[in-house]
């Protein structure tokens, strides 16, 4: 027995030797490979490393995008300043999520993805396999200007950091600033029609309401006919109901939660699409559109046909881009600024905003990434004054010039001897226009149409009603990720095919109830016990 127990000992002994020494030879090639990568390594200033290395990165490609980034005058200068060469691997929307997939399952990953729209739930189920390194102790040391924007915001940092603790990817973010960007797609009155018929501009719903039902009964553009529409947007009732929802209360904490939002009386997380003031709104909705005031095909509505409805003057409200931008000076130019609406209980906020984070899977390094520090760096730079120009206006004397105004863009550019738009101008130079950088946008260089005077004007207009607080994204733990793939998306989809009826008569209101009764036995409690974790989270971290 004595013997026994001696090579017993003997045999668990050199098992822990054997461990020991497999974690000791780990530890240190992680360190060699660190030593490597730091050794090479500028921590500040250009270029990012002294002898040059190359990083392989999955893309994802916009439609507005040129289609091959390793031959965009941007992308070949930065390499030059920075001794970083890209291999970029883009690829297109429609077979993104495909390929996006393929590459996170095989053993041949990216060093970077990046603008490859990664979900939340990925970004949480591979961080935690380890597929994405955390980036909290990198981005301090090594991202100063992305730590700065997140000690300086901490909610962007709160809406950033997983259930576990760690930060894994970049993110894009919009300005707090930058009010005008926020809200996007703003509400616009067609303000000549407004003094052919003698009224103001819409305070309250019930003002809008006739203002609408005028512009339907008069022939407002003389063309003898009553082809007015009254309002529209494109394809997206849920434009509108960013314009509308502020003045009935609901979805009071912004455009990124289509479910959720306070309870203004016990100031708790609410389920919102089953109260009264959401049904309130929709019987508000239901009335616009059975009266025809709201255009009949919105729901299919494409931009091409909204602009030739534009274009031969037929509309009397929108809610979408800049129509100076979008319609041309003549049609574009009778437009204001629409106001936020006050509802029939007075309630007037408008809550058609979104939050400065808004979007987390679009800059993520991988474990493959040998290099992870440098690339780091790599896109920290964007994220200076200098870096944000660059990106967003290209190269001085090729695309923009200085002024004593600022830097502007070239004639050649705003005003293409080929005809291109400014989008396509641009797509020779610079990778922007595109959307899913993993930069912050400010009004400093943005080039789109929030930058517009016109969109800068609709913004002060709404300031004083804009919601206090706006939400970005909950994350959620491996568990309630794996629930909330099947009751979110059972509940939205249900919620929005059942808003669409309630709106277009399809589902008559007697109907509530039993919408209400559904939704209940749809899991509701269980979806909101999760959603109340992660609010309490977002709120703590």
């Amino acid at each position: 027995m004595k013997q026994f127990k001696k090579v017993m000992l003997l045999m668990f002994l050199a098992f822990l030797l054997l461990l020991a020494a497999c974690n000791k030879d780990s530890k240190q090639e992680s360190k060699v490979g660190n030593e490597e990568s730091l050794k090479n390594l500028n921590k500040t200033d250009m270029p990012i490393v002294k002898e040059e290395i190359e990083l392989n990165i999955f893309a994802g490609k916009s439609a507005t995008t040129a289609d091959d980034w390793n031959d965009v005058l941007l992308l070949n200068e930065y390499e030059k300043m920075t001794n970083m060469k890209i291999k970029w691997n883009q690829v297109p929307a429609d077979g993104l999520e495909e390929k996006r997939n393929l590459a996170l399952a095989s053993d041949d990953l990216p060093d970077v993805f990046y603008a490859a729209n990664i979900p939340v739930s990925d970004i949480q189920k591979y961080g935690a396999q380890g597929t994405f390194i955390p980036l909290n102790d990198l981005i301090e040391e090594y991202a100063p200007n992305i730590a700065k924007v997140l000690d300086e915001n901490p909610d962007i940092k709160k809406g950033l950091t997983f259930p576990d603790g760690n930060i894994y990817s970049i993110p894009t973010v919009y300005s707090p600033e930058f009010t005008s960007l926020l809200t996007g797609a703003k509400g616009w009155i067609n303000g000549e029609w407004l003094k052919k018929l003698g009224m103001d501009n819409p305070e309250t719903t019930e003002e809008f309401y006739a203002y609408l039902k005028a512009v339907k009964e008069t022939d407002l553009n003389g063309n003898g006919e009553h082809d007015e529409i009254p309002l529209s947007s494109v394809a997206q009732m849920s434009r509108i109901i960013h314009w509308i929802s502020g003045a009935f209360g609901v979805q009071n904490k912004g455009q990124l939660h289509t479910l959720v939002d306070e309870d203004p009386e016990f100031s708790d997380i609410r389920f919102f699409p089953i109260t009264d003031p959401y049904k309130e709104m929709l019987k508000y909705l239901n009335r616009l559109y059975e009266d025809e005031l709201i255009e009949q095909n919105i729901y299919s509505l494409e931009v091409d046909q909204h602009l030739a409805n534009a274009a031969a003057d037929r509309y009397g409200a929108v809610q979408f881009y800049n129509p100076i931008e979008l319609y041309g000076e003549e049609i574009g130019g009778q437009f204001i600024p629409g106001n936020a609406l006050e509802g029939p209980d007075g309630t007037k906020m408008y809550t058609g905003i979104t939050s400065p984070l808004r979007s987390l899977g679009n800059f993520l390094i991988t474990k493959v990434n040998e290099n992870p520090e440098a690339t780091l760096r790599w896109i920290d730079y964007f994220w200076t004054d200098e870096g944000s120009k660059m990106f967003f206006m290209g190269i001085e004397g090729v695309t923009y010039e200085e002024t004593a105004e600022g830097p502007k863009l070239k004639e050649e550019i705003t005003n293409h001897p080929d005809g291109l738009t400014l989008t396509q101008a641009l797509a020779e130079y610079i990778i922007n226009p595109g959307g899913n950088h993993p930069v912050m946008v400010t009004d400093d260089y943005f080039t789109g149409s929030e930058n517009a005077p016109t969109d800068k004007e609709a913004t002060e207009n709404l300031m004083p009603y804009l919601i206090d607080e706006v939400w970005p994204s909950f994350t959620y733990t491996p568990e309630e990720n794996e629930k909330m793939a099947i009751l979110e998306t059972d509940l939205s989809k249900y919620v929005s095919e059942m808003q669409a009826q309630f709106i277009t008569g399809e589902a008559d209101f007697s109907e509530w109830d039993a919408y209400v009764e559904q939704i209940e036995k749809m899991r509701l409690d269980e979806y909101m016990e999760i959603q109340k974790e992660a609010y309490k989270r977002y709120k703590s971290n």
